[in-house]
Protein backbone atom coordinates (compact mmCIF):
# COMPACT_ATOMS: atom_id res chain seq x y z
CA UNK A 1 0.00 0.00 0.00
CA UNK A 2 1.48 3.35 -1.05
CA UNK A 3 1.88 6.39 1.14
CA UNK A 4 0.27 9.65 0.24
CA UNK A 5 2.28 12.71 -0.83
CA UNK A 6 1.55 14.63 2.39
CA UNK A 7 2.98 11.83 4.55
CA UNK A 8 6.15 11.69 2.43
CA UNK A 9 6.44 15.49 2.52
CA UNK A 10 6.20 15.50 6.33
CA UNK A 11 8.85 12.77 6.57
CA UNK A 12 11.18 14.78 4.30
CA UNK A 13 10.93 17.74 6.72
CA UNK A 14 11.96 15.67 9.74
CA UNK A 15 14.45 13.25 8.17
CA UNK A 16 18.14 14.02 8.47
CA UNK A 17 19.97 12.98 5.31
CA UNK A 18 23.45 11.57 5.64
CA UNK A 19 24.49 11.51 1.99
CA UNK A 20 27.68 9.73 1.07
CA UNK A 21 29.00 10.28 -2.43
CA UNK A 22 31.51 8.09 -4.23
CA UNK A 23 33.27 8.41 -7.56
CA UNK A 24 31.84 6.00 -10.13
CA UNK A 25 31.53 5.45 -13.85
CA UNK A 26 27.88 5.59 -14.93
CA UNK A 27 25.82 5.28 -18.09
CA UNK A 28 24.28 8.61 -19.12
CA UNK A 29 21.12 8.68 -21.24
CA UNK A 30 19.35 11.55 -22.93
CA UNK A 31 16.48 11.77 -25.41
CA UNK A 32 17.27 13.90 -28.46
CA UNK A 33 14.74 14.36 -31.27
CA UNK A 34 12.82 11.25 -30.18
CA UNK A 35 15.93 9.05 -30.07
CA UNK A 36 17.85 7.94 -27.01
CA UNK A 37 21.54 8.68 -26.78
CA UNK A 38 23.55 6.46 -24.43
CA UNK A 39 27.04 7.42 -23.27
CA UNK A 40 28.87 4.78 -21.25
CA UNK A 41 31.67 5.07 -18.69
CA UNK A 42 30.91 8.65 -17.65
CA UNK A 43 32.61 9.83 -14.42
CA UNK A 44 30.14 10.97 -11.76
CA UNK A 45 29.77 11.39 -8.04
CA UNK A 46 26.95 9.04 -6.99
CA UNK A 47 25.07 9.21 -3.69
CA UNK A 48 25.03 5.78 -2.00
CA UNK A 49 21.71 6.50 -0.28
CA UNK A 50 19.68 8.03 -3.12
CA UNK A 51 21.50 7.13 -6.34
CA UNK A 52 21.65 10.80 -7.31
CA UNK A 53 24.35 11.43 -9.92
CA UNK A 54 26.41 14.64 -9.96
CA UNK A 55 28.56 15.59 -12.95
CA UNK A 56 31.40 18.10 -13.04
CA UNK A 57 31.06 21.07 -15.41
CA UNK A 58 33.83 19.61 -17.61
CA UNK A 59 31.98 16.30 -17.84
CA UNK A 60 28.73 18.06 -18.79
CA UNK A 61 30.58 19.99 -21.53
CA UNK A 62 32.06 16.76 -22.90
CA UNK A 63 28.66 15.03 -22.83
CA UNK A 64 27.11 17.92 -24.76
CA UNK A 65 29.94 17.83 -27.32
CA UNK A 66 29.54 14.06 -27.79
CA UNK A 67 25.80 14.38 -28.31
CA UNK A 68 26.12 17.33 -30.71
CA UNK A 69 28.90 15.69 -32.73
CA UNK A 70 26.66 12.99 -34.22
CA UNK A 71 29.78 10.86 -34.76
CA UNK A 72 29.40 7.18 -35.49
CA UNK A 73 28.59 5.45 -32.17
CA UNK A 74 30.75 2.68 -30.72
CA UNK A 75 27.73 0.37 -31.00
CA UNK A 76 23.96 0.50 -31.45
CA UNK A 77 21.43 -1.18 -29.14
CA UNK A 78 17.76 -2.02 -29.62
CA UNK A 79 15.44 -0.85 -26.83
CA UNK A 80 11.86 -1.99 -26.21
CA UNK A 81 9.35 0.78 -25.46
CA UNK A 82 6.25 0.25 -23.36
CA UNK A 83 3.25 2.55 -22.89
CA UNK A 84 2.50 2.96 -19.17
CA UNK A 85 -1.08 4.18 -19.71
CA UNK A 86 -1.97 1.09 -21.78
CA UNK A 87 -1.06 -1.36 -18.99
CA UNK A 88 -3.86 -2.68 -16.79
CA UNK A 89 -3.44 -1.96 -13.10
Amino acid sequence: MGRDAETEKDEMKTHTWNETFEECLVTYTQEVDGRFIVVEHVPARVCRETGEQLFSPDTVSRLQAIIRSRLKPARVIETPVYEFAAQAA
